[in-house]
């Protein structure tokens, strides 16, 4: 299966969200990011509740939903009943991981688990086969446009192992940082959907920018 490219609207123009989405609708992408901050777990507020009702009526790709937020476990089936159609909880903020795991896939969206930079991907071999994401922070979580942290890549490998050797259908997502310089590396690691932010909607053609992350070859070499 080909991979997977979700542009990041935390990139977006604020001020023109409309006109970004709808570029984003006429593009090869196939999920909307969408980073809900709560200015506690991570130092910066973004988008909440109000706001993912409008998003989902204009968007015409699934949205993928990252919650950078204490508690999560409060707010799974508000995000899910709003339009949420994967809901990722990070690993760091979940007392009872895997209870938050049920609740979301009982909620009916799609299960994910994001690691922080300096979290092991070793924590997840428990319960590797309850999920359907595992989102790699190659960035340290909070805010866009920041610099790839390279050892990524040996967490992806060490993840995809993890995941072949029990026959999984997991999927590794990498957000932060990614780029036409480190997609094709991260692909060839074993990455199956790629979260761009600014080199998307900071580009000069985004749409062009998406359909040259798309066209990647997908390697098979793990």
């Amino acid at each position: 299966m080909s991979h997977l490219v979700a542009p990041s609207l935390l990139a977006a123009d604020f001020g023109h969200l409309d006109r970004d989405i709808s570029m984003i609708n006429n593009s090869r992408a196939d999920w909307l990011h969408i980073d809900v901050m709560d200015g506690s777990f991570v130092p910066n507020i973004s988008f909440g509740q109000v706001l993912l009702p409008f998003i989902k009526k204009a968007s015409t790709k699934p949205l993928d939903v990252h919650l950078m937020i204490h508690h999560p476990e409060k707010y799974v089936e508000q995000f899910a009943d709003l339009g949420a159609d994967v809901i990722s909880v990070h690993y760091e903020a979940c007392d009872h991981l895997h209870r938050v795991i049920q609740q979301i896939r009982n909620a009916g969206a799609k299960t994910g688990v994001a690691l922080n930079p300096h979290t092991s991907v070793d924590l997840l071999e428990d319960i590797i086969e309850d999920i359907d994401l595992v989102v790699i922070m190659s960035v340290n979580p909070g805010f866009g446009g920041q610099k790839f942290i390279h050892n990524t890549l040996t967490k992806v490998r060490r993840l995809k192992k993890m995941i072949t050797d029990v026959n999984a259908s997991t999927q590794i997502e990498i957000d932060g940082g990614v780029s036409m310089v480190n997609a094709e590396e991260l692909l060839k690691a074993g990455a199956d959907v790629l979260v761009a932010g600014s080199s998307v909607f900071k580009a000069d053609d985004p749409v062009a920018m998406v359909e040259r992350l798309k066209s990647i070859e997908q390697y098979k070499s793990f």
